[in-house]
């Protein structure tokens, strides 16, 4: 797809009437208890915004503000942590001792910078792979934290390749957030981190008495957030269903592509400005459950992601281009031709609660801009 799409052609665009029925089992109780016990971790903002309300004609909008998470510019923390948690214990009980460990991974940049702030805590060594187009700044990111940098000539895919045999001794640990055949325990781990976020946000509208959301809109590159939030609110034993909704960019659109044809597919990826989101395949995991869960998914051009990151910030929320994916997503479902079949395809009317999820800090700082989502 390219990306100079016209303003006024209708945005790639697919829907599943029957999502709202699926279901699934629940991540663990044990995960949020996990991040509580961490130092420094607190519970993200989720911002209201009228005036976004009222320009999309539904009756609430809240932003969930991943700009700071465990001392980080994104929501990453969650999965690295919790996933190199659930890893080292596990090679303990195989009675596998030996430290340090050197944990490797590869990234469009937070999620490699969050497994780098892990292995530094925790005394390991890190190994990140970073594929071309990802900020200088975000590079001396994650180098800041002590992980040795190895930048790829190639896409996110052959920084994961690359990462992969890197890791294929005795005192390595690949520590990816997709998933193939074969490497699947290690992303499930991260997709179950996630659901901290979640369970916040429930809390979070109890609190502004908003009750349950109606639609929750989630930026895309792999899709581990997009199925975190699946299990997360097709788990849910009462109540209305949420709407899911997912938003990824037009040079970037393996997940639209794949329910397009039903299975998933790889695309070739263009250059875009929402780097974290610059992923061509699905993860293995990820994908049965956003076939089945997710209520329709989106493609936005860089121009709507920048424009919609711009007014975030005007409303006082830092978000860079892949956490403001989800306004921009928003407003392309709403506004234009064929807005009003979309807007009933996600169940909105002008009572409707919506929360975006913004996975990452200011585009004003490149250091955090990218978000692998």
């Amino acid at each position: 797809m390219p990306e100079n799409v016209s303003s006024t052609a209708p945005p790639p665009w697919f829907a599943r009437p029957a999502a709202r029925s699926w279901t699934c089992a629940p991540a663990p109780t044990e995960v949020r208890e996990f991040h509580a016990s961490l130092p420094g971790h607190d519970p993200t903002p989720l911002t209201e915004l009228p005036p976004l309300a009222a320009e999309l004609t539904v009756g609430r909008v809240f932003v969930k503000d991943e700009s700071c998470r465990l001392g980080l510019p994104a929501f990453k923390a969650l999965g690295a942590s919790w996933a190199v948690h659930r890893a080292l214990a596990a090679r303990a009980a195989d009675g596998d001792l030996a430290t340090p460990v050197t944990l490797v991974s590869a990234t469009d940049g937070n999620h490699g910078r969050a497994v780098a702030r892990t292995a530094r805590l925790l005394g390991h060594r890190a190994r990140v792979f970073v594929p071309r187009g990802v900020h200088p700044e975000a590079v001396a990111a994650i180098a800041a934290e002590g992980a040795d940098v190895s930048q790829v000539m190639g896409a996110y895919g052959e920084a994961v390749r690359r990462a992969a045999e890197a890791a294929a001794t005795p005192d390595a640990l690949l520590v990816q957030d997709t998933a193939w055949p074969g490497y699947e325990r290690i992303p499930g781990w991260i997709v179950e981190g996630y659901s901290t976020l979640c369970a916040e946000i429930d809390e979070q509208l109890a609190a502004a008495g908003a009750g349950t959301p109606d639609l929750i809109i989630i930026p895309v590159g792999v899709g581990s957030l997009a199925h975190a939030v699946v299990t997360h609110y097709r788990s849910r034993p009462a109540g209305p269903p949420a709407a899911l909704l997912s938003v990824e960019p037009t040079a970037a659109p393996c997940l639209i592509e794949s329910l397009l044809r039903g299975a998933p597919v790889s695309v070739t990826t263009g250059e875009t400005i929402m780097a974290g989101l610059n992923c061509g395949t699905p993860s293995s995991i990820a994908w049965p459950h956003l076939r089945d869960g997710l209520d329709a998914a989106i493609a936005i051009p860089d121009a709507a992601s920048a424009r919609a990151a711009g007014d975030l910030a005007r409303l006082g929320v830092s978000s860079g281009p892949c956490g403001a994916a989800p306004l921009a997503g928003l407003r392309a479902a709403l506004t234009g031709d064929g807005a009003d079949e979309r807007r009933a395809a996600l169940g909105l009317g002008p009572a409707s609660t919506v929360v975006l999820l913004s996975t990452e800090g200011s585009a004003a700082n490149p250091a955090t801009t990218t978000a692998d989502s």
